[in-house]
């Protein structure tokens, strides 16, 4: 099966969005992020997929976020919300040394969602872009507290393998009776409202909406949007909506739950499900092991 991770990028090459006017992007969306000076200088030499060579002059330097297309993609427009699946060289813009490089394997990449709190100028560098394309996207420093290099842009070269939907794309069912209800917000986010009754001991599990894909088989890794309750406090335990985020499971992994594992395997991608682990199913890290969880998980793919 091929392994891939989040994303993840320590704090001092993080950049803070600079508001810019729009510019055109693919057909029917048009990026934030205009094309500039320093953007434009950037260079790297591979072929799509493999480890770059990236080149500038030195110092780069940048007073608001710019964006330049390297390779052009055929795929599909990527919008705010939607995970991806990308390889990632990231430089600093003062040396042109590399702070961060993902591995370019042929069977990886890393999972990073369009929108991540984390990365703040990624998103919108790469809202717009089709998949297949390499963007470099060049941020400005200096808002970074105490992290290293807090004076010097950053420079982001960029793959966009594949893209994900951002939210469950399903045919809504009806509710089931007993059930907590969900109700989603504009951008995806469910709200859980707990009934005013004592936690059942058994598992529950309901499909909000039903999708179209395959099935999912219990040995994948499969991409998600997830948000859990705590049943007996109606406090949210974890959720990748609170960051802007996505997460990959893998099904036959030792860090998913019992319970989750049984909820997720043998749905369809596209599905929201409704799942109700009571203790010694939920096993989260982030509830007491007493703990009763309610899970809303949308299904968005998988990357076997």
């Amino acid at each position: 099966m091929r392994r891939f991770s989040a994303l993840v990028v320590a704090a001092s090459v993080t950049a803070a969005l600079t508001a810019c006017a729009g510019v055109g992007g693919a057909a029917g969306c048009a990026s934030s992020v205009p094309s500039g000076d320093a953007a434009s200088i950037v260079e790297a030499d591979s072929k799509f997929g493999s480890a770059p060579e990236v080149t500038f002059p030195t110092p780069l330097i940048t007073r608001s976020l710019e964006r330049s297309v390297l390779i052009q993609g055929g795929g599909e427009t990527v919008q705010e919300g939607q995970p991806v699946i990308l390889e990632a060289t990231i430089l600093n813009g003062a040396d042109a040394s590399v702070l961060q490089q993902t591995p370019y394997a042929a069977d990886g990449g890393s999972l990073f969602t369009v929108g991540d709190d984390g990365l703040p100028a990624l998103g919108p560098g790469l809202a717009c872009a089709t998949v297949g394309s390499r963007v470099a996207v060049v941020a400005p420093g200096g808002e970074n507290g105490e992290a290293a290099a807090t004076e010097d842009s950053i420079v982001y070269v960029v793959d966009v393998l594949r893209a994900y939907p951002s939210r469950a794309t399903g045919t809504a069912q009806l509710p089931v009776v007993g059930m907590p209800s969900v109700v989603g917000a504009p951008d995806g986010t469910p709200g859980i409202t707990i009934p005013n009754e004592d936690a059942p001991t058994d598992y529950r599990l309901s499909v909000l909406k039903r999708g179209g894909g395959d099935v999912v088989e219990d040995d994948e890794a499969v991409v998600v949007k997830f948000t859990a309750v705590d049943w007996e406090t109606s406090e949210v335990t974890t959720s990748t909506w609170s960051t802007g985020s996505a997460a990959i499971l893998d099904l036959e992994g030792t860090a998913v739950s019992e319970g989750l594992r049984q909820a997720i395997a043998g749905e369809k991608i596209g599905s929201q499900i409704l799942a109700v682990l009571p203790p010694g199913l939920a096993g989260s890290a982030e509830a007491p092991a007493t703990s009763t969880l309610v899970y809303v998980v949308d299904i968005l793919g998988t990357v076997a």
